[in-house]
């Protein structure tokens, strides 16, 4: 069984406003509609608790975002405007993505059809991402024994600074970050490995560049546990992503970490990253291949 979280809020945004919230339903009502995901095999989230999230963020931070004390300026940079709707839509991604990887230890292989809020830093959040699911979710895990060594594989088109930030100094947490060298953000903190690529990259090139980084990730992190930041906005199509990869290159993409993920026999975890295509349906499309090829290998 492969088990995948989601949650049900709805976030009401301004008119105009450029954050594709409608992707993450149409995302879940296409995969059981072509049968990829059956309904036992998709759970509503919960509400990730306060303390889960004190393992990383700060608590000033914490709780003014929970008690919406969020300055104009502090929810610019987030992206998003501060709504009871959008708390309760972040609580529980950050919950999909801790409870994907509990079944993932169970499973060999879950997801959340959310999260991958790798922008967010302890302190702050920004670029659309409010609490770092992903370090909270490995760090929980650190703390309960459950998980001795995690790797982070993040194919978002963007750098994930906030989890390299947070993980700066956690030697059993090691970080991949495969990323457009010119694209947001313009600052990036190292990650154990880096792999900047130039705009336009297309799928030959991406591909040579992450097989060897995959395979030392593999090797120096020895993890119990993989967490895939499986982002679709290297897209050619993708308004946002400035690389060029084809829905085939981004197929041959998530087959080398699944394939990678199930030979060594180490539970993966998925989270949903970005996906900003014109049309928006084009990185619906790429989600959905990505659960289709684990369903093959799980």
């Amino acid at each position: 069984m492969i088990v995948f979280y989601a949650d049900h809020h709805v976030v009401d945004l301004p008119p105009g406003h450029r954050f594709p919230m409608a992707k993450y339903a149409a995302l879940r009502h296409r995969l059981m509609d072509e049968g990829v995901l059956r309904a036992d095999e998709l759970h509503a989230s919960g509400a990730i608790e306060r303390r889960a999230l004190l393992r990383v963020h700060t608590p000033d931070y914490v709780d003014a975002f929970l008690d919406g004390r969020l300055n104009r300026a502090e929810q610019r940079n987030l992206g998003l405007p501060w709504s009871r709707a959008l708390v309760g839509r972040t609580l529980a991604s950050a919950f999909g993505t801790l409870a994907a990887a509990r079944a993932a230890l169970s499973f060999g292989a879950a997801g959340n059809l959310a999260g991958g809020t790798h922008h967010a830093f302890a302190g702050h959040g920004e670029g659309f991402c409010v609490f770092n699911d992903l370090a909270v979710a490995a760090r929980t895990l650190l703390d309960e024994g459950a998980v001795g060594r995690v790797l982070v594989v993040d194919l978002d088109v963007h750098h994930g600074n906030g989890t390299a930030a947070i993980f700066a100094d956690e030697p059993r947490v090691w970080c991949l970050d495969v990323h457009g060298a010119n694209n947001y953000p313009f600052t990036k903190p190292p990650a154990d490995l880096d792999v900047p690529l130039p705009d336009g990259t297309t799928d030959a090139p991406y591909l040579q560049a992450l097989r060897p980084a995959l395979e030392t990730a593999l090797e120096q992190s020895q993890p119990d546990l993989i967490f895939y930041q499986a982002g679709v906005d290297p897209l050619a199509s993708d308004k946002l992503g400035r690389l060029s990869l084809s829905f085939a290159g981004l197929q041959a993409r998530d087959r080398m970490v699944l394939e990678l993920a199930h030979h060594h026999q180490i539970p993966i975890a998925l989270t949903l990253g970005g996906g900003y295509a014109r049309p928006i349906t084009d990185s619906i499309q790429a989600h959905v291949q990505t659960y289709k090829l684990l369903k093959t290998l799980y």
